[in-house]
């Protein structure tokens, strides 16, 4: 009975330190006497004592690799400070525990010389301006690269791009400079608006006030014209109503001498008198001095005799 109990102890010893209990998105490369066996996922698993090992440990969860600042000259020999921030994730666990001494450290020099090439291809203009092409072409670089160590790298990102202070102060300079000259240009071009929209108001104004006159005129020469047609009907029908009431030669006489009052109103006005009018004086003026009729001259009255002052009285 003591036999078996040392037994089964004996045998608890052994099993139960060797029972690994593996968490989710993580891998264990597991060894046998030295050599690689096998993969062990997410679960429970029992090695052998003494003759498996678990070798490494590795998280399959992307990772964020953030590269410090390093120094890389441009094209136009001009020297910035780039840092870099890496996305990657392990794939293939027995190619990241064999593939490379130290994976991490490998992708690390391999951004940075990556990095350096690439920019040594550009300007300083177009790094500033480049940075989704440099993303790019990083990314494919590094993921072709690492697929022997079992890394898939998915993103590249440049986080800083720092030129020297002499280059700042240059691109402020010239960045001012640009302000300036599109705050000339937009004011200019409101200038130029206003003085087009004045220049159509005023000929607009012009527009509106000829056609006023116009129309003013219009109406004066309609008024004129309606009261000469008026004054013109109103006559035919006075002369049409003396017909009409079978008007004497002496009524038309009478009518002729008013025409003839009303002519001599005027000033300056010359009167030219018809024949059979001057006639018509003279025999008038004959018959009155024949007749006597229409004399209303006064008679000469008597002389008063003077009378003469009484001495007595003086």
């Amino acid at each position: 009975m003591v036999a078996i109990i040392i037994l089964l102890a004996i045998v608890l010893f052994l099993i139960i330190p060797n029972i690994r209990i593996v968490p989710q998105a993580t891998e264990f490369v597991i060894e046998f006497l030295g050599k690689y066996k096998t993969t062990w996922s997410a679960g429970i698993h029992v090695k052998i004592p003494v003759l498996e090992r678990v070798a490494k440990r590795i998280t399959l969860k992307e990772q964020v690799m953030d590269s410090p600042p390093q120094p890389v000259i441009t094209k136009d020999n001009v020297t910035m400070q780039i840092d870099t921030v890496v996305f990657f994730r392990i794939y293939d666990a027995k190619l990241y525990a064999y593939g490379a001494v130290n994976p991490i450290s490998a992708l690390e020099n391999l951004t940075a010389t990556t990095l350096r090439n690439l920019v040594g291809e550009l300007e300083l203009d177009a790094t500033l301006t480049s940075r989704d092409t440099i993303n790019g072409k990083m990314t494919a670089i590094l993921d072709e690269a690492t697929d022997q160590w079992g890394i898939k790298v998915s993103r590249v990102e440049l986080k800083n791009i720092i030129p020297p202070a002499a280059i700042q102060n240059a691109m402020e300079k010239q960045m001012k400079a640009e302000r300036d000259r599109r705050e000339t240009l937009l004011q200019a071009e409101g200038h130029r608006e206003a003085s087009i929209t004045r220049a159509e108001g005023d000929k607009q104004a012009m527009i509106l006030a000829a056609e006023g006159e116009r129309d003013a005129r219009i109406a004066r020469a309609e008024g004129e014209a309606r009261a000469i047609y008026l004054a013109k009907k109103a006559e035919a029908d006075g002369l049409r109503a003396l017909k009409e009431a079978g008007a004497d030669a002496a009524v038309l006489e009478l009518k002729k001498f008013e025409a003839l009052v009303a002519m001599a109103n005027g000033k300056a006005s010359k009167i030219i008198v018809p024949t059979d009018a001057v006639n018509a004086t003279k025999s008038n003026v004959l018959f009155s001095e024949t007749t006597g009729l229409g004399d209303v001259t006064p008679e000469a009255a008597d002389p008063v005799p003077e009378e003469k002052a009484d001495p007595c009285c003086d």
